[in-house]
């Protein structure tokens, strides 16, 4: 039997902690012929976007870099955040250091330093929605157009 249904109000606040508190998301992209590739990446989050790097030339940086379109998945499969995101791409000196600096000690990486060339990639959300169980199907957006509905 199922625990009762959260409240949209309560699966927004559950989406932010795991954003807040959380170190990595699966990153799902798609090259411009519709190859879906997915791949779990290190994030951090600053209350608006989810900063990333991954190296220039993987799929996951060619699909995000070319698409600017991204689905990440946060959580597990039985209490899960999917987010819908626009794709900023930056070169990996573009990002203020400060930034940068942050980045490495929430993640414990460090793209900066490696002889590999990597990117950014600031995610924006754009739709976010949040269920456990088949009885959190109903309501489960929680944004929509980039903007909370709750």
């Amino acid at each position: 039997m199922s625990a009762a249904a959260r409240s949209r109000v309560q699966r927004r606040r559950d989406t932010e902690h795991r954003l807040t508190h959380d170190i990595d998301v699966w990153v799902a992209s798609a090259s411009g012929d519709g190859a879906p590739y997915l791949v779990p990446l290190s994030f951090d989050w600053d209350g608006e976007v989810l900063l990333m790097a991954t190296p220039t030339d993987s799929p996951t940086g060619r699909n995000l870099a070319a698409t600017r379109a991204v689905r990440l998945g946060l959580g597990h499969t039985r209490d899960v955040s999917m987010i819908e995101g626009e794709v900023e791409v930056l070169e990996i000196d573009a990002l203020p250091r400060e930034l940068g600096d942050r980045f490495a000690a929430r993640t414990g990486f460090d793209p900066r330093v490696l002889a590999m060339p990597y990117r950014w990639f600031r995610i924006s959300p754009r739709r976010i929605q949040a269920w456990r169980e088949v009885n959190e199907l109903p309501d489960r957006d929680l944004m929509r157009d980039g903007r909370w509905l709750v």
